[in-house]
């Protein structure tokens, strides 16, 4: 499974970023798609994921300012990022997940937010 994210950068506190992320290849169905990070000496965590019925997840720390949303048929998955923080700071990870349980991670791709 291939998973091609797009869209971080560096954005000034209060700012606005959209990831994207399309997810290709996968012998089987997708469950789930969603987004992880991981900041500078922190453990990767869980930032919001979607399932293929349009169930949602967030992290507390983003659930207000942050938006997941995703096509199943197209296999690609966005996440609004809005109000950012400069503790939004991280590499964010795309993943995929299949109906067989079999995660996929994405390249990863850097947020900054300035203070």
């Amino acid at each position: 499974v291939q998973l091609q994210a797009s869209g971080g950068g560096l954005v000034q506190s209060g700012g606005s970023l959209r990831l994207s992320c399309v997810s290709s290849g996968s012998a089987y169905s997708l469950n789930s798609m969603g987004w992880y990070r991981q900041a500078p000496g922190k453990q990767r965590e869980l930032v919001a994921r979607i399932t293929t019925g349009g169930v949602t997840d967030y992290a507390d720390s983003v659930r207000s300012r942050f938006t997941i949303s995703g096509d199943s048929a197209k296999n690609t998955v966005s996440l609004q990022m809005n109000s950012l923080k400069p503790e939004d700071t991280a590499v964010y990870f795309c993943y995929a997940r299949n109906l067989i349980g079999v995660p996929s991670w994405g390249q990863g791709t850097l947020v900054t937010v300035s203070s």
